[in-house]
């Protein structure tokens, strides 16, 4: 095609238009419409913008789907700019691509980015998208169904074993609820005490051990109403409850927004979320995601110190470490399980109260040494930290609050 003065004419500019689909049981969608003339010239700018645009729909917790029905030309120039795209979103979802033109799809099937999913149409990409997260998140996995199958894999092993680690830490602090519910309403034996402490944490939604642990450290009520003079504390305005609606009185899914907003912020594949348990003092892990058992039994045995999570918690800002092998922060032993489930790379976010005390950590894993987040990336997870403070204040205020409230009534009825 030429121009009226003979010349070849200039390729079409590549335009990448966005917009938010919803559809989808747990997310929407950010789809990138993209049109234009693409060459060898242009595939730079294109992957910056494109990167950008993935950077947006990673950190509102949207999944990315181009839709490139309108791209001409390409070749070469669009599958080195996917393949470099793909390979920077470790640990990120996929890359879901519809209407893509037969030389791209033909392209990415021979390449074999297996970070890029093709489908014909976006009715048929978001269905897929759509019965993906609507399946359960972990399904018992077995090592061999066909060889054996009523024998659990190793994996399994190691969260049960991890579980009833985490049990046996718990179970002191129950035993010491139990026992100042006894003495203060007179109850007959711990298990009463321990059905009281159920029905509460059952009711509210708040895990036992939170609840157990608010028991022991909070000031014993000296009438009718434990907290008097207490009102409703309206809902903080914060980026991570807004995005997808989420209900700011379900602890887990708000501190698993965290993590994933962490994970997106450090391009980060593994990472974890622990908060301070006021009744032994002591970091307690919340969620996790990509972390190898070996670390997440070493965090759940107690062995805080020489992790960068217990400098970031005294020093009280972010630690990084960029080489688990050489840094003279990590003990021994929490270095080993580092390598062992291959983070070569680390970083700890405090989240610090109002009144600078640590309440808990957030950490980052790279399998790759010398990675160090940018000051754009620190500056994201400071704010990102602040507002799970902000939660978490508003939640020990408010939510478990009403669930102490509501064991001290249901007691003191019974004891009249």
């Amino acid at each position: 095609m030429k121009s009226s003065s003979g010349r070849p004419a200039a390729p079409a500019a590549l335009v990448i238009e966005s917009s938010v689909v919803e559809g989808l049981p747990a997310e929407g969608a950010l789809l990138l419409r993209m049109s234009g003339s693409l060459d060898a010239h242009g595939a730079e700018v294109w992957a910056e913008e494109l990167r950008a645009h993935l950077d947006r729909a990673d950190r509102a917790g949207l999944r990315p789907v181009l839709d490139m029905a309108h791209v001409q030309l390409g070749g070469a120039a669009v599958l080195r700019t996917l393949s470099e795209t793909t390979r920077s979103r470790t640990g990120r979802p996929d890359l879901v691509i519809v209407r893509a033109r037969p030389g791209v799809r033909e392209a990415v099937h021979l390449a074999r980015l297996t970070g890029v999913r093709l489908y014909a149409t976006l009715e048929e990409a978001l269905g897929e998208l759509a019965r993906a997260a609507s399946r359960v998140e972990e399904l018992p996995a077995w090592r061999s169904q066909m060889a054996d199958p009523v024998r659990p894999s190793y994996e399994d092993l190691h969260k049960e074993v991890r579980a009833l680690r985490a049990r046996v830490r718990t179970a002191p602090v129950i035993g010491m609820a139990q026992g100042v519910l006894m003495v203060r309403y007179g109850l007959p034996d711990s298990g009463a005490a321990f059905r009281a402490l159920r029905e509460a944490s059952q009711r509210f939604n708040v895990p036992l051990r939170v609840l157990v642990s608010a028991v022991v450290v909070a000031r014993a009520p000296s009438g009718e109403v434990w907290f008097p003079g207490r009102r409703p504390l309206p809902v903080p305005q914060l980026r991570i409850l807004a995005r997808g609606g989420r209900d700011p009185r379900y602890r887990r899914r708000v501190l698993d927004a965290v993590l994933h907003e962490a994970l997106a912020i450090g391009r980060a594949p593994g990472g974890h979320v622990q908060l301070v348990d006021p009744a032994v003092h002591a970091l307690t892990l919340e969620t996790h995601h990509g972390c190898a058992e070996a670390f997440l039994d070493h965090l759940v045995r107690g062995r805080g110190e020489g992790t960068a999570d217990a400098v970031a918690r005294t020093r009280g800002r972010q630690v990084s470490v960029p080489d688990v092998a050489t840094d003279v922060l990590l003990s021994d032993e929490c270095r080993c399980v580092l390598l062992a489930g291959g983070a070569r790379a680390v970083h700890s976010v405090p989240v610090l109260s109002s009144a600078g005390s640590c309440t808990g950590v957030i950490g980052l894993h790279w399998p790759d040494a010398g990675h160090r987040p940018t000051a754009a990336q620190t500056e994201a997870l400071a704010l990102l930290a602040s507002d799970t403070s902000a939660w978490l204040s508003w939640y020990h205020r408010s939510v478990l609050l009403d669930a102490l409230e509501h064991l001290h009534h249901a007691l003191a009825r019974t004891t009249r």
